[in-house]
């Protein structure tokens, strides 16, 4: 049976760095997989949050965001605007409406998402937001739940907690993750910054010896009902 996969992310580029090996392999083997990107990343990097100001700036990224997408498959993106690295100024029960209604949209059988521990304050209020609009309850669509690693986010929260027990290979798909990852020419850093095309290499090497493969994305298993 075909399963539909959802990928909660804070910002743009979060999807790439999480997990878009194992969505591209999952995809190759016949499931449809959606984004929903709920940040409109960039503006807090400057002294003030000026939207208007930041319009060309923003269709640029969107543009990327597209176009990285579209390199594995991702049948839709859903793109929201709440403020980038402000998340905690926002009601959570906003975001968690956005989440519950994309969900009602595409029934996502699995999410990925955040790590609850991440440092960024985002990454943080996504996984609880996601949580909370994917309760337990009788006819909830989505059976599987896992938390992803962010470069330069996951691995700078000190002390150090993320420890995954779910491993994806990705050395058939490492390629189109790296490629992707290409698309947001706006978010690439140099080397040796995590988030660099050599360091999204490097993890996935370093993960994949922790299991004796070549090339792996890992996670932490949130919830999975069989």
């Amino acid at each position: 049976m075909k399963k539909n996969i959802l990928i909660i992310a804070a910002h743009p580029d979060d999807e790439v760095l999480g997990c878009f090996g194992t969505v591209a392999r999952l995809i190759k083997e016949g499931y449809e997989a959606y984004t929903l990107i709920l940040g409109e990343g960039k503006t807090s990097r400057d002294e003030e949050r000026v939207v208007e100001n930041h319009k060309d700036v923003i269709e640029g990224l969107n543009e990327e965001i597209q176009k990285a997408n579209d390199i594995i498959g991702i049948k839709k993106v859903f793109v929201e605007s709440f403020p980038d690295n402000r998340f905690d100024s926002v009601d959570l029960l906003d975001i968690i409406k956005v989440i519950s209604k994309v969900k009602e949209e595409v029934m996502p059988d699995i999410i990925f998402t955040h790590y609850e521990h991440d440092l960024n304050i985002d990454h943080q209020i996504t996984y609880k937001a996601v949580i909370t609009a994917t309760r337990p309850m009788e006819d909830e669509c989505v059976k599987e739940i896992y938390s992803f690693e962010i470069l330069s986010s996951t691995e700078w929260n000190y002390p150090i907690s993320f420890s995954p027990d779910t491993y994806y290979d990705i050395n058939d798909t490492l390629d189109l993750k790296i490629k992707a990852m290409k698309a947001y020419s706006s978010e690439l850093c140099e080397y040796p910054h995590p988030r660099s095309l050599e360091g999204i290499e490097l993890n996935a090497k370093y993960r994949g010896m922790s299991v004796g493969k070549k090339a792996v994305e890992a996670f932490k298993n949130i919830r999975v009902l069989k």
